[in-house]
């Protein structure tokens, strides 16, 4: 008996489902803690936000609200400062090539000039710089009005690489680059390179350094505590993002590789510790 083959004539058809490469802000849950709130609207960082909303600098529907935890929806009306808070349409990544002489900083009570002004017709959208390079360091700046991506390079738990190349004013010596590989002690704890060597031989005063470490001034103060002065530090790298193509005091947008990296950062980290 020969058994009978499956009609296709009557099978609904699959629809096909084209899903956006990257996430789109319309993802964001519709109630949210205060300071997630904050950081999607463009303003700071998660942290930061957290650290305004305990400093008693935020309304919601008109009252004081010290609690970063405190949940907000779409109906509530956020102020900080007594300037009206919104979610952000657009989330934008900025790459800069930071030039000497500006400040990592959205901006300065002294009127000086800040990497906000060299990013200034990339976008409409409020952005600010993740994390900081002193006024005199050089190289690669993210700014972004994604707060949570902002929270998550800039903790010092997902441990985002960064490399610096640094010219002093002597040459180093083999048995000072063991020693910053081994490890030394500052003021504020321990510390050492992830990687280090010289970066131009022959020429043994610029040197390379891998750090993850987020600590103020960490690479200037490393090679100050063992008697050598930094006479230029240039981030060369960060969270996998370089300068290349882009000369100094120059910027670009990110591209959707880029971005989609940027954001599984974590995932990436846990992948590779299991």
């Amino acid at each position: 008996m020969k058994k009978a083959k499956p009609s296709h004539g009557h099978s609904p058809k699959k629809k096909l489902v084209l899903k956006p490469a990257i996430s789109q802000p319309d993802d964001t849950p519709t109630v949210m803690p205060l300071n997630k709130y904050l950081a999607h609207s463009g303003i700071c960082s998660r942290r930061q936000a957290a650290e305004e909303v305990k400093a008693g600098k935020v309304r919601v529907n008109g009252e004081v609200i010290t609690e970063p935890g405190f949940k907000v929806g779409p109906e509530d009306k956020v102020m900080l400062q007594d300037k009206p808070v919104q979610i952000v349409k657009q989330m934008v990544y900025i790459l800069l090539n930071k030039p000497k002489d500006f400040l990592t900083t959205a901006e300065d009570e002294m009127g000086r000039k800040t990497v906000l002004d060299l990013v200034k017709t990339a976008t409409k959208e409020r952005v600010y710089p993740v994390g900081r390079l002193d006024r005199n360091t050089t190289g690669v700046l993210l700014l972004t009005n994604d707060g949570d991506l902002a929270q998550q390079l800039t903790h010092p738990s997902f441990e985002v690489k960064k490399i610096y190349e640094v010219k002093l004013n002597k040459d180093v010596a083999v048995v000072d680059l063991e020693k910053l590989a081994h490890g030394i002690e500052l003021e504020d704890g321990p510390i050492k390179a992830d990687a280090i060597g010289y970066a131009a031989l022959p020429a043994k005063n610029i040197v390379g350094i891998e750090i993850h470490s987020g600590r103020n001034r960490i690479v200037r103060r490393m090679f100050e505590h063992l008697g050598y002065d930094v006479e230029n530090l240039d981030r060369v790298m960060f969270a996998g993002l370089t300068k290349k193509n882009v000369t100094r005091g120059k910027w670009r947008l990110l591209d959707e590789s880029e971005i989609r990296l940027l954001k599984h950062f974590k995932a990436g980290k846990k992948q590779r510790k299991d």
